[in-house]
């Protein structure tokens, strides 16, 4: 893991295919998370009410609604890092308060473990 990917200020970009829909603005760590400020670009609200469905659920500790919006999100979504190059795995949170926290890894996460 490079520490510039999570410099304050630094900006992570969120895709729905080829379309930039979200920029993510680091505002700070705290390993393993990363914290940012959302910029909602077009194509952003198609996946809106998804991650309010997945707040809820980790709110309710409804662990398999949990995993199954992540899994949806991960499904559709690709996150890169501020030098465009595409993050592995992550697994994202954007909040109804324009706020987002994500874990990543260089490498994908082995299922099996």
């Amino acid at each position: 893991m490079t520490n510039w990917n999570m410099a304050t200020g630094s900006v992570w970009r969120l895709h729905h295919g080829d379309q930039e829909i979200a920029r993510l603005t680091v505002t700070g760590a705290d390993m393993p998370w990363t914290h940012a400020e959302v910029e909602a670009l077009p194509g952003f609200e198609e996946f809106r009410s998804l991650f309010a469905e997945q707040d809820q659920a980790v709110d309710d500790e409804d662990w398999e609604r949990a995993d199954t919006c992540y899994t949806r999100i991960r499904g559709a979504l690709t996150l890169t890092f501020p030098d465009g190059r595409p993050v592995a795995e992550f697994m994202l949170y954007i909040h109804g308060d324009g706020t987002a926290g994500w874990r990543w890894h260089d490498e994908p996460f082995d299922a099996e473990q």
